[in-house]
């Protein structure tokens, strides 16, 4: 390969196979939530389900290998308002016979009627928001299902869907280390093939943030987070969850292929509100407003807020950033054949500079986090993208 900074003229963007739909209703919006989502306005769940499927047709119903049904909650729809947007999906998208199809869902809305639903419509993975199982962290997190409830889910979606992830949120205010231990192995009792793991964070223009400033919330102090972090990845290996990119764990062959195709930057399609895709090397994102999205679909308009054409050496550092999150690594001389650019060139200092700083281990053109660099990815993602 040329020692270059563009690749070939005929290079060409990488053709997306995964699909994210945004379903932005919830019951209420917790208090640490920034995501583009709306509460008590189910009057508009009608007139969104019309705008998704105007978005969905303008595609050439491509095919795909994961589809994500995201939120929001998706599950907050009725099972006939559910029923008629996975037709509607299947519809607009070739899914493969090996398809990941996933859905997100709180606790308080599985039964059994939703599950047969989703099982109808070949959802093969389910990931539930549970965020806690201690009833004082829910109470805090502003959580309303309890966890009896939020077990009884796990354990219907299990006979129901088979491949249940789940949600934990930790360092939560006051939180102490034995208390997440308790937690966690509750979470690790229960049938589960894949877990998501969060430290607390306090987003601006959240009711978190605001009770921070104000001196009503405090956050955990960085020495517990680091030994509750630890502690997840010990326990969860010990439980046969692997460790496979910063905040995530799953059993063997249970990865969210979804996830890995942002991570890989393989492209995506998505429609909703928020929603962010990458097709053709531009990245758009939708208005975060759902009544502004609903008001500019209506209107036969664009419902994109952000456009921005990224250049292939974005892409390619973008890529090599996102995907040292994987614990497993990266291959550089295999991405820059896949991007063709010279990543030995446009990323040698940053490497050297993590290596030398004992974030990164290097065996010939294959670079991982070391035991130090998984506690500061940010870092040495941070300066892959230069």
């Amino acid at each position: 390969m040329q020692s270059v900074s563009h690749p070939p003229s005929d290079w060409t963007w990488p053709t997306p196979r995964s699909a994210y739909v945004h379903v932005p209703f919830c019951r209420h919006r917790c208090g640490y939530c920034n995501f583009s989502v709306i509460a008590d306005r189910d009057d508009l769940v009608q007139p969104f389900l019309s705008a998704i499927d105007q978005e969905l047709a303008q595609l050439d119903r491509p095919s795909i290998d994961t589809l994500f049904l995201g939120g929001g909650t998706p599950t907050h729809l009725s099972v006939t308002q559910l029923e008629w947007l996975l037709k509607q999906i299947e519809l607009r998208f070739c899914l493969t016979d090996q398809a990941e199809r996933s859905v997100e869902a709180n606790p308080e809305d599985i039964d059994e009627d939703k599950l047969r639903v989703l099982a109808d419509h070949g959802i093969n993975r389910i990931s539930l928001g549970v965020q806690s199982f201690t009833p004082s962290k829910l109470k805090l997190l502003e959580r309303s299902h309890t966890a009896s409830q939020a077990a009884a889910a796990i354990e219907l979606a299990a006979k129901w869907i088979g491949n249940v992830s789940i949600d934990l949120i930790f360092a939560a205010p006051q939180e102490t280390v034995s208390q997440w231990q308790s937690d966690l192995q509750t979470a690790l009792d229960l049938p589960i093939h894949h877990l998501s793991t969060y430290a607390l964070t306090f987003e601006k223009g959240t009711a978190f943030w605001t009770a921070k400033r104000a001196g009503r919330l405090d956050a955990v102090d960085e020495a517990s987070e680091v030994v509750m972090y630890q502690t997840t990845r010990e326990r969860s290996a010990v439980e046969g969850l692997r460790h496979y990119e910063i905040s995530n764990f799953a059993r063997d062959g249970f990865r969210c292929r979804h996830n890995l195709a942002y991570w890989q930057g393989r492209g995506w399609y998505a429609a909703g509100p928020g929603a962010a895709r990458f097709v053709g090397g531009r990245r758009e994102v939708n208005h975060r407003s759902t009544t502004t999205y609903l008001k500019r679909m209506q209107q036969n308009e664009s419902p994109v807020a952000e456009s921005d054409a990224i250049t292939p050496l974005q892409y390619a550092r973008e890529r090599a950033a996102f995907g040292i999150r994987l614990i497993d690594g990266i291959d550089i001389a295999e991405l820059a054949h896949e991007t063709q650019i010279d990543l030995h060139r446009e990323c040698g200092d940053a490497i050297e500079k993590s290596i030398a700083q004992g974030l990164l281990q290097r065996q010939g053109n294959h670079i991982r986090l070391s035991e130090q660099g998984i506690l500061f990815a940010d870092s040495v993602a941070s300066e892959l993208l230069g």
